[in-house]
């Protein structure tokens, strides 16, 4: 193993996750979603934390890791929610109530990302997650910078995308798109960009003020 996988792996065992996100962790595996890692959890609620985080918006509810994670960070914000699979949401519920997350902090909304996200409000939120269909990441992204306040920041998982982005062979649809999607941020002014190699990759994207 080499001294870059040693750190990675020593950065994801750092993290101790509570026994409702390792449930719920345990839960989402069994139902073949691929949750976020860990360290990237940590990360995200860090990030929360850090934002004084009032309104978040995840697409990809999966079976509420990323949520309770994000709600770790910032316990006093409003969470909203969006995913296509009724069931999941069902059992991400469960998992915020056994958190003790009071009911009115967290809104899920079940349908389509694509059909869902038009009617939320622009520069509404303080932190937009995107974790969900990646063969639409570059659409999901575009509505979350509609979403986020200036000064909000947008989360983007698995951005490097089970360490296939970074390797020249790979040349499939979903690894073009975060190829796309990276390269035209890195080009662009109107946010501030850093990409770090937690997990399978975690872009943020903090909205730069009009």
């Amino acid at each position: 193993m080499s001294d870059k996988d040693l750190s990675w792996k020593f950065a994801e065992d750092f993290v101790v996750e509570s026994a409702v996100i390792q449930q719920a962790r345990q839960h989402s595996l069994e139902q073949g979603v691929e949750p976020i890692s860990p360290a990237m959890g940590a990360q995200i609620a860090v990030l929360a934390a850090a934002s004084r985080a009032k309104t978040m918006i995840e697409i990809g509810t999966g079976l509420g890791v990323s949520g309770l994670w994000l709600m770790s960070g910032a316990p006093e914000a409003i969470l909203t929610s969006i995913d296509i699979e009724l069931d999941y949401q069902q059992s991400a519920r469960k998992a915020f109530t056994e958190a003790g997350i009071p009911i009115n902090r967290t809104r899920l909304i079940t349908g389509r990302a694509r059909d869902v996200l038009p009617r939320m409000n622009e520069s509404s939120y303080d932190i937009v997650l995107v974790d969900a269909d990646p063969h639409s990441v570059i659409e999901y992204v575009e509505h979350g910078l509609r979403l986020a306040r200036a000064g909000g920041t947008v989360l983007v998982a698995h951005a490097l995308w089970r360490g296939r982005v970074a390797d020249p062979v790979q040349r499939d649809d979903t690894v073009s798109d975060y190829r796309s999607l990276l390269r035209e941020i890195g080009e662009s002014s109107a946010v501030h960009s850093a990409l770090s190699p937690v997990g399978d990759g975690l872009l943020q994207l903090t909205k730069v003020g009009d």
